[in-house]
């Protein structure tokens, strides 16, 4: 008998995507980021910052960059939003990520899509660097590949595409380096890893006692591989604020969907 979990026992949500849904796939075919994720244009990222730094601001975008490929730093200086995704859309940026600070650390990340939007708002937390992580590794200048997990309602589809958007459709899997956006409660664990592969001896012995033909078959059929991850961070969390249509507007954008607190009636309610 499965054991209940506030994951399994969700309410029910009409939204929620089904494979046999046609409307739901042919309007993948003509949204914001199907000329991207068909491979049509290659994914060019602006990230810049609130005009607030922080302690941890500075590490955690030189992180973003190294995770993101082929994305790249504008300092912010004291241009209004507006003025930066305009010149990001004349330069042929396809995204903008503004990485938002308090006086410590990155508590929000704001990413645009361009040229047409949409626009999500995450609420940042948890946030671990790379030097904090014991025993990471580096990663390499390899495309990483990307896992999405349980995006499983019209809303969370459309925030995992938003996100798979921001990387290359061909990873390049000689660097053995995954990106993952994990879902959860709607909460978004993110993770970056990388694969290790070790060649080990076995301990184990021919059942039969029968020595092998030769010393190198015999060294072959006593090594093993063994994979595993090795983390490359950052690590960090994200939780959905809104969702707005087109690019930043904060007077007259129109929302697909903003989280309320009167929303929240159930423990067991979920809208990724």
């Amino acid at each position: 008998m499965t054991p209940r979990t506030i994951e399994n026992t969700r309410e029910p949500d009409e939204t929620v995507c089904r494979p046999d849904d046609d409307e739901l796939f042919a309007g993948n075919d003509a949204d914001e980021f199907s000329s991207i994720l068909k491979q049509g244009c290659a994914p060019k990222i602006l990230i810049t910052t609130c005009r607030f730094n922080s302690n941890r601001g500075p590490a955690f975008i030189s992180e973003l960059l190294s995770v993101i490929p082929n994305s790249h730093y504008y300092k912010r200086g004291t241009y209004d939003l507006k003025k930066i995704i305009e010149y990001a859309k004349k330069k042929d940026f396809t995204s903008i990520i503004v990485v938002h600070t308090n006086r410590r650390e990155p508590d929000a990340l704001l990413i645009i899509g361009l040229p047409d939007g949409p626009t999500a708002h995450f609420k940042l937390s948890k946030l671990v660097l790379r030097k904090d992580i014991k025993n990471h590794g580096n990663p390499t200048g390899h495309i990483p590949e990307l896992v999405l997990n349980n995006f499983a309602t019209r809303l969370g589809h459309r925030v995992g595409r938003l996100i798979q958007s921001l990387f290359p459709q061909s990873p390049e899997f000689r660097g053995r380096r995954v990106v993952t956006f994990h879902n959860q409660r709607d909460f978004i664990f993110f993770r970056h890893h990388r694969y290790i592969f070790e060649t080990k001896e076995s301990k184990g012995s021919d059942a039969n006692g029968k020595k092998a033909k030769d010393a190198k078959s015999e060294k072959t059929s006593q090594q093993k591989v063994i994979t595993r991850l090795q983390e490359c961070g950052p690590r960090f969390t994200l939780k959905l604020v809104s969702l707005q249509h087109g690019t930043f507007d904060t007077k007259g954008g129109e929302f697909e969907w903003v989280h309320k607190p009167e929303m929240d009636t159930s423990r067991r309610r979920f809208f990724l």
